[in-house]
């Protein structure tokens, strides 16, 4: 059965939907101004395995990650680029999409974006006017009133005294206390502004996911998830909005990711170890880079650096090693690594113990390589299978071993490697030992590792 640590009781609980065979969720997706990097990366990643394995175990599951696609941060990149908003929004949507498909991230059940849904949003904000939980000023902002919702800060654990002694009060303030947070910002010169009770303006960040995800799932549903930086003030002021303006529990299951550090320094642009998705694909397959984030259990703090990135390239070499000449067509039969995996998987999606497992069964699956061909080709699908829950292990096993040919000139292509191996061959035949190991050395010199068995001579880019 599975169990999973629930931030809002700060304890594992066992997960029991709020309809039974269902699964209501919602992550907080990206603010759609720049492309994607790592802390990006591994939210997609996380919930994408969420995802999956809730779908492996029977549940049918809607999945909604929304976009941010109207902010400060958005609005001065298309002012830096002299673009429409929406353009620029547009072009990082597409960008987001072409990096979550390499990632093998699935597409949620839908991504709504905040400047489609500008009617809920209205209605949620007067809802919490009339309820008291929401005033509005002078200038066309609307505030929320944090001190009228007496359940503030039960999510980071937070108290709303210290909150407000270390509070500022910025020149001009119009709130009633420096903890209100906008709902509805009024209207700049030369800003995207659409109408409202209370003028033109736009929709303050937290107040867009109560809106969409209360229209996608309902009042109540059963995880919402993001990385753990948003716990506070983003999800605890959507639980304010969602809970005031409705009057029943937001969320069940509350899911945090770990933050991502470089070097074991905090990713930041200020410090320069800042990478986008893009330039780490630069260097490391999609896989590669999948397999890596699922090292560490998802809310653990996550490390990159180049070894754990090799690292991860070496596991998948293994993996596909053991299913390299197997037919991907059998059928999987052995149960007991498969209450292994979903032991691990069942204790809060512990990816690091469910990888533990796919190890032992390649291992075995080599171990039955020489005696038992059958069997072997059963647990490669059980391999196949139970890799797919994680999102890996989905490629033909001869296309990752031998990769990518170099663009360069120089380098040699498939079927350059081809002849070599042939010509090794033939001298092995003639038994001409020096010309076959002269072979096998420039081989080895452009990367490329031969492996000989009873099969003959398979190759692989190392």
């Amino acid at each position: 059965m599975l169990k999973l640590y629930n931030d809002l009781s700060n304890r594992k609980e066992t997960f029991q939907p709020l309809e039974a065979g269902k699964v209501r969720m919602y992550v907080c997706g990206m603010t759609v101004y720049d492309l994607c990097h790592l802390g990006h990366a591994r939210v997609m990643v996380v919930f994408d395995v969420v995802y999956r394995y809730l779908r492996a175990s029977g549940y049918e599951v809607n999945y909604i990650r929304n976009i941010t696609d109207i902010d400060d941060k958005i609005i001065n990149r298309a002012n830096e680029k002299g673009v429409h908003f929406a353009d620029l929004t547009k072009e990082f949507i597409q960008a987001m999409h072409q990096d979550a498909d390499a990632l093998g991230v699935l597409r949620p059940s839908d991504e709504p974006k905040a400047t489609e849904h500008m009617d809920e949003i209205l209605a949620m904000i007067t809802r919490l006017i009339d309820k008291g939980h929401a005033y509005a000023v002078e200038n066309g902002d609307v505030y929320y009133d944090v001190r009228s919702f007496s359940d503030y800060g039960k999510l980071s654990g937070k108290s709303i005294e210290d909150l407000r002694a270390g509070a500022r009060v910025e020149p001009g303030d119009v709130k009633r206390d420096p903890l209100d947070f906008a709902l509805w910002k009024g209207a700049k010169p030369d800003e995207p502004a659409w109408d409202s009770p209370w003028g033109r303006g736009r929709p303050g960040w937290h107040i867009e996911c109560s809106a969409m995800s209360t229209k996608a799932l309902g009042d109540s549903f059963d995880i919402h998830g993001g990385g753990a930086d948003l716990t506070f003030p983003h999800h605890e002021n959507e639980i304010a909005q969602s809970e005031g303006a409705t009057g029943h529990p937001f969320v069940k299951y509350w899911m945090h990711n770990g933050f991502v550090r470089i070097n074991d320094e905090k990713m930041s642009k200020s410090l320069g170890n800042f990478f986008t998705v893009r330039e780490i694909l630069e260097h490391y397959r999609a896989e590669e880079v999948r397999y890596f984030i699922l090292t560490s259990h998802y809310r653990s703090p996550l490390n990159y650096d180049t070894e754990h990135l090799d690292n991860a390239r070496a596991a998948l070499t293994r993996f596909y090693t053991a299913l390299r000449g197997l037919p991907e067509s059998a059928t999987a039969v052995d149960e007991s690594y498969v209450n292994r995996f979903r032991d691990a998987m069942d204790d809060d999606f512990n990816t690091p113990e469910a990888l533990a497992v796919l190890f032992d069964l390649a291992r075995e699956i080599n171990r039955l390589k020489e005696t038992d061909s059958k069997a072997a080709a059963s647990l490669a699908a059980q391999l196949r299978e139970l890799g797919g829950m994680l999102g890996i292990l989905q490629d033909d096993a001869e296309n990752y071993l031998r990769g990518t040919a170099p663009a360069d000139e120089d380098g040699l292509n498939d079927e350059a490697i081809e002849a070599m191996i042939q010509a090794r061959i033939d001298a092995r035949t003639e038994k001409n030992w020096g010309e076959a190991d002269r072979i096998r050395d420039d081989l080895q010199a452009a990367g490329i590792i031969l492996e000989d068995g009873p099969q003959g001579t398979s190759w692989r880019r190392g």
